[in-house]
């Protein structure tokens, strides 16, 4: 019996000095989610909150964003006006490094003279003349001065072109208007403004007139009784315009003015621009400045 007792009060002591013990002084910690198992509602909704806060910062940026643009719009083509100017006249696209323009007979245009007129100091311009189908034989190898000479001792009438902007008097659509103008009879004379191409000098809107204007009168030096017609589209019809005023004021009008694609004022032919429609839009409640 004593040997009983004994045996039962080890085991006891064993039995108890296995036990773990728990130390009262640490709290316990949840175990940690596994992947793919459901979230606790109150942090799918903090989620949710972050994403929705996280959107309207985004969108908040974004209408600041188009706000700036807004308003640096008009201040910066009211600071350097140099912006508004090469974006009206575009003579930086399709320059002449595209096209040979000393040689027109490589577009095509085997009746076609390339020379160059100097309206101002400073200022060189480059021409084309075209002669009438009659004479696109006798053209052939023909010099400066046998084209200046047709000018006059043929019975044709002149048509001074006046293109539109960007591109050059090489663009391949306004050598299609060449050809038919001249296939139907007539001499045709086209140039670059100044800043276009290989013409020199900066453009404006006196500068292109005073382009205009020499051309003519080199072209009416030498057309003796032949009529002398104005033809200009797009940015041309301004110029045209402006043209027929100048000499209508000094009592040499011109024989006609065709207009093609014309625009009442500058901010009119903006406005109908297709490249600038969505832009203009926003200032269509009144002036910018």
């Amino acid at each position: 019996m004593r040997k009983r007792s004994e045996l039962a009060a080890s085991s006891s002591s064993s039995s108890s000095s296995q036990t773990p013990q728990v130390d009262k002084g640490l709290s316990l910690k949840s175990s940690p989610r596994l992947p793919g198992s459901a979230r606790p509602a109150a942090d799918s909704g903090t989620n949710q909150d972050d994403r929705k806060n996280e959107m309207w910062c985004r969108f908040w940026k974004l209408i600041i964003l188009l706000l700036g643009v807004y308003i640096a719009i008009p201040v910066l083509l009211k600071l350097f006006p140099a912006i508004l100017v090469n974006i009206i006249f575009q003579q930086f696209v399709a320059g002449s490094e595209l096209y040979d323009l000393k040689t027109p007979q490589n577009l095509g245009l085997n009746h076609t003279y390339n020379f160059y007129l100097q309206p101002e100091e400073d200022v060189t311009i480059g021409v084309w003349h075209m002669v009438p189908p009659t004479l696109w034989k006798d053209a052939q190898g023909k010099d400066h001065l046998w084209y200046e000479d047709a000018l006059g001792s043929t019975n044709y009438p002149i048509i001074l072109y006046l293109h539109g902007n960007a591109g050059t008097r090489a663009s391949y659509h306004r050598i299609d208007t060449y050809k038919v103008m001249s296939s139907l009879g007539h001499h045709v004379i086209v140039f670059d403004y100044r800043g276009w191409a290989d013409s020199t000098g900066t453009p404006s809107e006196a500068g292109l007139t005073t382009d205009a204007l020499h051309v003519f009168d080199w072209i009416k030096a030498r057309s003796g009784n032949n009529p002398v017609y104005i033809w200009g589209r797009c940015l041309g019809t301004g110029v045209g315009s402006n043209l027929a005023r100048h000499l209508s004021e000094r009592g040499t009008p011109p024989d006609a003015v065709i207009l093609e694609s014309a625009f009442t004022n500058v901010q009119e032919g903006i406005k109908s621009h297709s490249f600038s429609k969505a832009s203009t839009d926003l200032y269509a409640e009144g002036p910018i400045f």
